[in-house]
């Protein structure tokens, strides 16, 4: 496209203004490149724009731009033009020397380009020294020429120049310079300042240092930290995991760590984490290995094992120790089979060996030691301990001392009189019997926490006793601990000691009446017996065994009266041994000459019984008035008990009062009770009851009433589920009736079939209607009415196949339509048809009808 010329009017305009740029050109400080020239655009931006507003950003970015795609000498040309007249404008800076880097970019760095943009950059930092982009730029441009020292001054003149605020801009490039360098010292004396103002970025020198092999300084810069509570990690690392660190570092490095007390150190977090003893005691002793101090380490594992509470803290310590002693071992055997073996080596090697073979047959023992000092008042554990020293009186005597002083009954967990129980039988088992009841002597005076505990010491005494045929000592001991003290106290008062509880104590009091049974007299037996009663602590097995005792010494009437004691005593139902053993023995000793008594008795003990244990006792009382009484008596207590048991046990206390009945008075005797049975039991067994009463009305030939009882049987048996009744009554009408009684029964199976059905239906019909009231809907849908449709065809068919099927129409004889002189032949060659033809018919017809036919 051709240019156009300009109007000759504008000649003087374009002469006066070249003379102005160039004028203008002339007194840069810079030198004009013979190169460049002006077009006329240039004339029109310096003319107009820039020489009406010189201080004007926006006209020089302007013109920047426009000249972006020229020469660069230009460019900068006109940068400098800017930058003379607005030398504080940082647009027009950062622009330029952005410009001015991206003009050396790729070159090498011994080009001098570097050197004039380096100069550009000190200049403008005369102008731009507050702000921290120009520094960064800079600072970033003199690293990648990789000037070290000029870099690391100018981040110090860009700290120097920057307020505190902006500091955190130049650090982290600083810091990624010094420690890019191989100048360890350098980079150490930068983050030294860099922590005095960030102390919390203390773990990026720490892990700097661990980088460089400085481990003495981050040892020490780490235990600063660790001692500082107020310091929180960036890493989210607790106290005790840079703590661990820290232990790690020590004992992994003893030779380059000298400035720490590593002992004083370690031992400190013992007594700060006591909950990873384990890991603290490994270091310590790791720290000595490492060291060359391997008897020191010998002895922290054994002052380790010795001190750690938790079986997770010794099974730490223990493997390590064990793996430390078999190292020592593989090394010994190493140096010498490459030195050569001599005696001294021998008994070193032996010598280390059996340390270790201890170590290891220790373990069980420093387990049970860990465990003991977790809790010292397990007395389980002791007991264990114990196990462990067999076959060493000595430590087993020791053991037992230790354990019974040790062992504080109120804390105890477990037994504690178990302990001085075993204690005396170890002693018992070496037959030294007066060392065994001093022992037993000693566990009586002990305050327990629980009076069953010094009860059994006071039984497992007086057993002692009589396996080495002590009796009257066993006596003696027996009747000493139930001795009343002075001060009597209750059972259960817990502020009185147990010895003086102990004398309500059954335990003791059971043994004692049965060494008085066995060793002792009638009188003192008794008497015993009778203490327990009077001290009211006696179980219903004790007032049994009492009255048995007397019993088998003939007295009887103190027996009973012992019952009565036991009676008066307890309630329901611990009563009820005591009446069931009383009963029985008063009906066998007596049997019905006191008869009127043993009728109060029972009446006594059915007076507010239970209704689970009122069959028993009730049985019990029919078979005394069946046995001695009247009959009519033994039906009312039958009668009675029907009402009193439980509504489980009541259809079987039918069934017996059903019994007893028809052996008593015959089975019309029956009916009034099968009637009550039917009323009073529930569906399930009220037909049962009436299926059995139709049975037995069949038998009597009282059709008519089986039938009705049939009838009224059919209104809670539902077709659907109780199919058995109405094949019964099927069989029963094909026996006894005739075409209209099984149609009667054939209705009646509709009419109550049609009731479940409609009770059925009307729950369902309710069923659906919640559903669809509650989906909002007030229409039933199609698939609803096509289920209930389904249901009552189902039922119907149900019904239908429900029906008596007979292979043939059975046909019954009228004789009125029968002439007189052929009725008999009739009907017998009928009856004889029938019996050919079908076999499975019954051969029982009507009486009635046979009656008519023979007429």
């Amino acid at each position: 496209m051709e240019k156009k010329k300009l109007p000759p009017h504008k000649s003087f305009k374009k002469s006066w203004s070249t003379r102005l740029f160039t004028s203008t050109i002339s007194s840069c400080s810079r030198p004009v490149h013979p190169s460049c020239h002006l077009s006329h655009n240039d004339l029109l931006f310096s003319s107009e724009e820039i020489i009406r507003n010189p201080y004007s950003v926006k006209c020089w970015m302007r013109y920047i731009e426009f000249k972006q795609s020229g020469q660069k000498s230009i460019l900068n040309m006109i940068y400098e033009r800017a930058l003379k007249e607005l030398p504080g404008s940082y647009k027009l800076w950062y622009n330029y020397l952005r410009e001015r880097r991206k003009q050396v970019k790729g070159k090498g760095i011994t080009e001098p380009g570097y050197e004039e943009v380096n100069n550009c950059h000190e200049r403008a930092l005369v102008f731009m020294h507050k702000m921290p982009r120009i520094w960064l730029d800079y600072c970033q441009f003199l690293v990648s020429q990789c000037k070290i020292t000029r870099s690391r001054q100018t981040f110090d003149r860009a700290l120097r120049a920057l307020p505190v605020t902006q500091h955190p801009r130049v650090w982290p490039l600083y810091l990624r310079f010094v420690r890019n360098l191989p100048l360890p010292e350098t980079a150490i004396r930068v983050y030294r300042r860099y922590l005095k103002l960030s102390p919390e970025n203390a773990e990026e020198y720490i892990d700097y240092l661990r980088s460089v092999g400085r481990l003495d300084e981050a040892a020490v810069r780490l235990a600063a930290i660790v001692n500082d509570e107020s310091f929180v990690s960036k890493e989210g690392k607790s106290n005790y995991q840079l703590w661990h660190e820290l232990c790690d570092l020590i004992s992994q490095n003893p030779d380059k760590v000298t400035s720490l007390n590593v002992g004083a150190i370690i031992r400190g977090g013992l007594t700060r984490f006591t909950d990873q003893l384990g890991k603290l005691w490994c270091s310590l002793a790791d720290y000595y290995i490492r060291s060359g101090h391997f008897e020191k380490a010998r002895d922290v594992y054994e002052e380790a094992i010795l001190t750690v509470v938790t079986v997770r803290d010794f099974t730490q310590v223990f493997d390590s120790y064990a793996q430390f002693e078999e190292s020592m071992i593989a090394a010994k055997m190493e140096t010498t089979a490459e030195m050569g073996q001599d005696e001294d080596d021998d008994i070193d090697l032996e010598l280390r060996l059996a340390r270790f073979e201890q170590l290891i047959a220790r373990r069980p023992l420093l387990l049970n030691s860990v465990l003991l000092r977790q809790n010292p008042h397990n007395v389980h554990e002791w007991h264990k301990r114990v196990k462990l020293y067999d076959g060493n009186p000595r430590q087993i005597i020791n053991t037992y001392t230790e354990a019974v002083q040790t062992v504080d009954p109120m804390k105890a967990t477990g037994k504690p009189h178990s302990l001085w129980v075993s204690f005396a039988k170890f002693y018992e088992e070496n037959e030294q019997l007066d060392d065994a009841r001093t022992i037993f002597e000693k566990a009586t005076k002990v305050n327990y926490k629980q009076v069953d505990d010094l009860a059994a010491v006071w039984c497992e005494y007086g057993e002692m006793e009589l396996r080495h045929e002590n009796y009257e000592q066993a006596l003696r001991i027996l009747r000493k601990a139930t001795a009343i003290p002075s001060k009597k106290a209750e059972y259960f008062d817990v502020s009185e000691p147990v010895q003086n509880r102990v004398y309500k104590s059954l335990k003791v009091w059971s043994m004692l009446a049965d060494l008085e049974e066995s060793l002792g007299t009638f009188q003192s037996t008794k008497a015993v017996y009778d203490r327990i009663i009077d001290l009211r602590i006696a179980t219903p097995q004790i007032i049994i065994n009492y009255a048995m005792f007397l019993e088998e010494h003939n007295y009887f009437e103190e027996s009973f009266k012992a019952y009565e004691r036991g009676i008066a005593l307890f309630r329901w139902p611990n009563v009820y041994d005591i009446w069931n053993t009383y009963l029985t023995k008063f009906i066998d000793r007596y049997g019905g000459k006191k008869l009127e008594r043993a009728r109060d008795l029972f009446e006594q003990a059915l007076d507010g019984c239970p209704a689970k244990f009122a069959k028993t006792i009730y049985l019990l009382y029919a078979k005394l008035e069946e046995g001695y009484g009247l009959a009519r008596h033994a039906m009312a207590v039958y009668e009675r008990a029907t009402q009193a048991v439980e509504s489980e046990e009541r259809h079987h206390m039918f069934n017996i009062y059903i019994k007893r009945a028809a052996e008593i008075y015959g089975v019309t005797y029956t009916r009034a009770i099968y009637q009550k049975a039917i009323e009073v039991l529930p569906d399930e067994h009220s037909r049962d009851m009436c299926q059995r009463f139709a049975d037995m009305e069949s038998k009597l030939g009282e059709i008519d009433r089986a039938r009705a009882i049939y009838s009224y049987c059919s209104q809670i048996c539902d077709p659907r589920v109780t199919a058995n009744f109405w094949q019964t009554w099927k069989e029963f009408e094909i026996r006894h009736g005739n075409e209209d009684t099984i149609r009667e029964m054939l209705r009646i199976k509709r009419s109550v079939q049609a009731t479940y059905n409609t009770q059925v239906n009307f729950m369902s019909s309710q069923m659906l209607k919640a559903t669809t009231s509650s989906t909002g809907t007030g229409q039933m849908g199609i698939d609803d009415m096509k289920m209930l449709e389904q249901k009552a065809q189902q039922l119907a068919a149900e019904a239908e196949q429900d029906k008596p099927k007979l292979k043939e129409k059975i046909l019954f004889v009228r004789y009125k339509r029968i002439p007189s002189h052929l009725g008999r032949q009739f009907f017998f060659f009928f009856l004889c048809v029938k019996i050919i033809s079908h076999p499975m018919i019954e051969l029982e017809m009507n009486k009635k009808s046979i009656a008519l036919a023979e007429a």
